[in-house]
Formats: structure tokens, C-alpha cells, sequence
């Protein structure tokens, strides 16, 4: 990958919107051919963070969820106009973009074409597609716990990364992320379960099964 495209891409953005609020639908409009894996990126990022951040999470999620759901399906990338409306808040990006500089640097550094058979082959396009869907859906829900936003972002954002520039290590790095997002939810999924029965089984010890008023 030649040195500066990514950090030109969003340059190219940041120009264009720093100064007032911008809809996704711009930011579409603006990056042409590599739009939607840009806008993947740009949008999941900002939850790459160990903590959740309430109020955005399930708006993006939404838009990740449906991306990936057209990709999975074998579609081109599309967004409904109601979510092309989604605007991302004035000066919203400027923060973005100096939270990432240096990340950004060093993913222009080695992100550049290499096994590229595992992003544009059909089949591994469709499971990226999957991937990034379920990972979406994952970022819709409303978990205030540490973590559950983290790995359902960072696996989106290195598929994204992987069809930027068809890099199949990136691919098979998110993969990797999903897993553990996956199995993270699942140990909460268990865990809440059986807190749930040791609860149910407490006040039915200590109360007894709730009277049932007869017809």
C-alpha cells in the first residue's frame, strides 16, 4: 500500500466536514469506489475501546449490521436512504481523526495486497459479509459491560481493513476477533443464565413459588 492513502482518504474527509456536522450519506458520496469499506472503518473505530459508549453503539450497529448483511448476500454495499441520513455530530470527526492518527500510520505501513484470494474470492467475501453482520448486530446491544462494544469493532474494522486493500492477513485477523466476540457474548450469555437460576432459586427458598389467584 503506497504510504499516505489511507491518512489522504481521510484527509480528504476531514477537509470536506471538519467544520460542520456530515451525514453518511456524504461521506458515501465523497469516497466513490471504496466507500463502504471506508465508512466500516470510520464508523467502528470509535468503539475500539474497553468501555461501551451508550447512544451511538446501536445507530452504527445498525448500519454495520445492514453493510454486511448486502455483502453476505452476495450484493453490492447499499444503505437504505433513512440511514444515509444518520449525521455524525459537528466536530465529531476532527476528535476522530487525531484519536487515530497513529494507528492509521502504522496500519499504512503494512497494510498492501497479500493472499488476496482469502477478500475477493466469492465464498470468503460472503463470510466476511456474515462476519461483519453478525458483528453489527452484536454492537446493537445496549451492554453496559466492559468489552462488548471492544471486540465486535475491532473485528469490523480489520475486515474492513482486509477489503480496503485485499489483505487476506487482516481477514484472517478479524476472523480471529470474531471468535473471541463471539465467545465473549456467549461466557455472558451462560453467565447470565445461571445467575439468573441462582436467583430464581434463592427467593424460591426463601419465599416459595408466587400464589396463583384461581379463576
Amino acid at each position: 500500500m503506497p504510504v499516505g492513502k489511507l491518512s489522504t482518504d481521510i484527509g480528504r474527509v476531514l477537509e470536506a466536514f471538519e467544520h460542520r456536522a456530515v451525514t453518511l450519506g456524504e461521506i458515501i458520496t465523497l469516497m466513490h469506489q471504496r466507500a463502504y469499506s471506508f465508512l466500516l472503518l470510520l464508523i467502528a473505530l470509535p468503539f475500539c475501546t474497553p468501555l461501551p459508549l451508550p447512544g451511538l453503539s446501536t445507530p452504527f450497529g445498525v448500519v454495520i449490521a445492514f453493510i454486511g448483511l448486502r455483502i453476505a448476500c452476495g450484493l453490492h454495499p447499499w444503505l437504505p436512504e433513512r440511514l444515509l441520513r444518520i449525521t455524525l455530530p459537528e466536530r465529531w470527526l476532527p476528535k476522530l481523526f487525531r484519536a487515530i492518527e497513529k494507528p492509521v500510520r502504522w496500519l499504512e505501513r503494512i497494510l498492501r495486497p497479500n493472499l488476496v484470494w482469502l477478500v475477493e474470492g466469492a465464498v470468503f467475501r460472503r463470510l466476511h459479509g456474515v462476519m461483519i453482520c453478525a458483528s453489527g448486530l452484536l454492537l446493537l446491544l445496549p451492554l453496559p459491560i466492559p468489552l462488548t462494544n471492544f471486540f465486535p469493532a475491532v473485528a469490523v474494522a480489520l475486515l474492513a481493513c482486509a477489503m480496503l486493500e485485499e489483505d487476506g492477513r487482516f481477514s484472517i485477523a478479524g476472523a480471529g476477533v470474531f471468535v473471541v466476540a463471539a465467545t465473549y457474548f456467549a461466557l455472558l450469555l451462560l453467565g447470565g443464565t445461571a445467575a439468573a437460576s441462582q436467583i430464581d432459586g434463592w427467593w424460591h427458598a426463601h419465599f416459595g413459588a408466587l400464589p396463583v389467584n384461581p379463576d
